[in-house]
């Protein structure tokens, strides 16, 4: 733990920035020490990102003022930030899609630190250091989800920082991965360099960090040292109640199988990517399978080939079904007809529009459901879905009218995920359905599952939280290299068998089966 008698690395002294129709920073005091683990807590929505913007020059405060080392600074811009010693891994990714890894950090670092070629070696050195392989050569549109986030995370390790920001940076990490990078973040912080973490998963909070800050509503709502707090006793303080937000679900096994892959196999031509091989798998109505695995081993080829954006050859359709229909030779479009919905890994983008409002996101995989009639579009029932979702799963936002790119990541998930449940589905695919979003988000995307569940649709999650993964599934599995292991019941699961099938330690005499 730090000396408290140290000048702090970070001051802030009644910052306060509005927006229009909303107060997201009223006043807030902040103080973060030289290796101090600082966590900064609250849910979606009240304040974290909008601070962590200020400090580091994406935008200002109205109000208030900033002390760096006991110097009052006023930061105009993240390239301020960095020459100070800030650097920061964003939640939502700040990378150029068209350019290598290595050139992309290759610009962050600027000139002085060399070609992006004479970068390689050290992007290499540092990423298998952290436990976070990367090919530094590879383009990044190639990339999943999590391996764009090692991109952000090695970038900000590879500067001479003196506070590293990290917002929500093991979302995308498996356990271990996730402890690798505490022990490289404790590292840091027993040299002195101060880290602001922003996390909703409690249990590393506590196990991390030495002191926190909660944030309700934009204001300051108390301080505390996780570990000697109760995830209970944090969630209590970041909503205000927290009876509801732990639930324990009960596991069934479900009726008829309504999605059938047999023998799924995919070449994937880029070279980069994963190629999926004799993947087998039943989800059931009125069931949730979750599927766990590393980002990159095949998460993203399935997904494509069960929504329609991938499709096979008509003599190869019959591998995906619906309900015993052949569906692998259809468009998105003709899949979502037989009942499909589906929530995507990337929420703007590709889940949303950022542009656009959130009625016409509504009407973007909704126009089947009565939203467009003889070629026209029926604006009131657009707007009434948009305001039903907005009511049902409790978005923050002003209106219907409000941009998808205005909402926190947590709320955006809550409306894109409302959006495909509240179109009835018979088989919803998600992939990471509480990437991100707080404990109170968490619970109510949860209940809406287990809900739909127990409605009779046939529910697939891929996601890399295995906490949630055995929390709401009713059966397992994991993919490793594009392969899948056998699907499970949960109850007779452990956690040291799902982080077997991750790394490749796969019975597939018994896939059949088990499926």
């Amino acid at each position: 733990m730090p000396s408290p008698d140290s000048t702090p690395r970070l001051q802030l002294r009644q910052i306060s920035k509005r927006y229009p129709g909303c107060l997201a920073n009223d006043a807030i005091d902040l103080s973060i020490a030289p290796g101090e683990i600082h966590a900064l807590l609250g849910e979606n929505g009240a304040g974290k990102s909008t601070l962590m913007k200020i400090i580091y020059g994406v935008t200002h405060a109205d109000t208030g003022e900033m002390l760096w080392q006991g110097q009052r600074v006023n930061i105009r811009n993240p390239a301020q930030a960095r020459q100070l010693g800030i650097g920061m891994v964003f939640q939502h990714f700040s990378l150029f899609e068209t350019l290598s890894v290595a050139q992309n950090i290759a610009l962050a670092m600027g000139a002085k630190a060399g070609t992006p070629k004479q970068l390689e070696p050290k992007i290499r050195q540092v990423s298998r250091r952290y436990g976070m392989a990367l090919e530094p050569e590879r383009l990044v549109h190639s990339l999943s989800i999590g391996e764009r986030q090692r991109v952000e995370i090695i970038r900000c390790l590879m500067q001479d920082i003196r506070l590293l920001i990290l917002d929500e940076p093991t979302s995308v990490l498996t356990p271990q991965e996730a402890d690798e990078l505490f022990i490289t973040l404790r590292r840091l912080a027993a040299e002195g360099c101060s880290i602001l973490f922003i996390s909703h998963k409690l249990a590393e909070v506590r196990a991390l960090c030495h002191s926190a800050t909660v944030l309700r509503g934009g204001r300051v709502a108390g301080h505390c040292v996780p570990a000697e707090c109760s995830d209970q006793q944090l969630a209590q303080m970041m909503v205000g109640e927290a009876a509801a937000l732990i639930g324990e679900y009960p596991k069934v096994s479900g009726g008829a199988a309504y999605l059938q892959v047999n023998g799924l196999s995919w070449h994937n031509p880029d070279p980069f990517g994963c190629s999926l091989s004799d993947i087998n798998l039943q989800v059931r109505s009125g069931e949730i399978v979750g599927i766990a695995g590393v980002a990159g081993n095949g998460q993203d080829e399935l997904l494509a080939l069960l929504s329609g954006e991938q499709t096979l050859p008509r003599d190869g359709a019959t591998t995906i079904r619906f309900a015993g229909q052949a569906v692998a030779d259809l468009r998105p479009d003709a899949r979502r007809q037989l009942g499909l919905a589906f929530v995507p890994a990337e929420r703007l983008g590709h889940g949303a529009v950022p542009e656009l409002s959130l009625a016409d996101n509504a009407l973007l995989t909704a126009f089947q459901q009565g939203l467009v009639s003889n070629g026209l579009i029926q604006r009131s029932k657009v707007e009434t879905l948009a305001q039903t979702i907005i009511q049902r799963f409790g978005v923050k936002t002003p209106g219907t009218h409000a941009a998808a790119r205005s909402l926190s990541g947590g709320n955006l998930q809550k409306f894109i995920l409302g959006r495909e449940i509240l179109q009835q589905p018979k088989l919803l695919i998600a992939a990471h359905p509480t990437w991100g979003v707080d404990v109170g988000a968490a619970a109510t995307i949860h209940r809406a599952l287990i809900a739909l569940r127990d409605a009779g649709a046939a529910i697939l999650v891929i996601s890399e939280d295995l906490d949630e993964l055995f929390q709401i599934s009713d059966r397992l599995g994991a993919l490793c290299a594009g392969r899948l292991s056998p699907l499970q019941n949960t109850t007779n699961t452990l956690l040291s068998d799902v982080g077997g099938w991750m790394a490749g330690h796969i019975n597939h005499t018994h896939s059949s089966a088990t499926a």
